[in-house]
């Protein structure tokens, strides 16, 4: 049997993958990222946040088998981990990983919970970066549910993007509006996360996460009164900021 071609290099890929599908659908792009062999081994990553059951459900359609990764901090809302499971039951996804920190790191990191008072950048890397970028290895792509309206370093946001030329990041949902979501998530009768009625319009970790007001944000709720806009996992203009783990620590 012939080996496969190698992949040519990620921003070789992700630039001509940007002109072909500049003015294709999310459908287009979401199927394209499935089955094109370019793209290689490919994971979704959700964080079954106020929108993620948008992108879950076309993957549903298009592919149930394909990964999925759902990072537990530990810190989540409960609201969120019932949602989690009724979810994947509703839609019928069939692989979904659950990444986590080990107990050694966080007890090495985070004995007693309260890294986010002090250090929030290194409490997201250690019970979210780190694990997630352990659980994507092996893959070559990863899809995520990223919208330009949502402001701050997603303004300009491409359906692939170039992530520290290692993997491709391809965001589907990249161009639709807060109007799109509501629409396809009452035209497909698709339950909301619970939260969303109660001003969370996006939903991380529980000591992170307030409501947010009429006219403010989306993300405004997100790490409230501090310039932090992002857990880590999403780096601006493709490249990464690496955390370390505490020494030791297994992840």
């Amino acid at each position: 049997m012939p080996l496969e071609a190698p992949l040519a290099p990620v921003a070789e890929r992700v630039a001509e993958l940007n002109r072909t599908y500049r003015h294709h659908s999310a459908h287009a792009v979401l199927a394209h990222a499935l089955y094109d062999p370019e793209l290689g081994r490919i994971a979704m990553v959700s964080s079954f946040g106020a929108e993620s059951i948008v992108l879950l459900h076309m993957l549903s359609v298009m592919d149930r088998t394909t990964p999925v990764l759902f990072v537990d901090t530990r810190m989540l809302f409960a609201e969120t981990l019932q949602y989690q499971m009724d979810v994947v039951d509703r839609l019928g996804l069939t692989d979904i990983r659950v990444v986590h920190a080990s107990r050694t790191a966080i007890s090495a990191g985070d004995a007693d919970g309260r890294l986010h008072l002090s250090d929030p950048d290194q409490c997201c890397a250690l019970r979210k970066v780190i694990p997630l970028g352990a659980a994507l290895h092996g893959f070559d792509s990863w899809i995520t549910g990223r919208k330009r309206y949502q402001g701050n370093s997603r303004a300009a946001l491409e359906f692939f993007e170039n992530e520290d030329d290692d993997r491709i990041k391809i965001n589907p949902l990249a161009h639709w509006s807060r109007d799109d979501i509501a629409e396809y998530i009452l035209n497909n009768r698709l339950p909301r996360h619970p939260l969303v009625s109660q001003g969370f319009r996006s939903i991380g970790c529980r000591p992170c996460t307030s409501p947010v007001a009429e006219g403010e944000d989306d993300r405004a709720g997100r790490w409230r009164g501090q310039a932090k806009t992002e857990c880590g996992i999403h780096f601006i203009n493709g490249r990464a900021t690496r955390a370390a783990a505490p020494d030791g620590a297994e992840i």
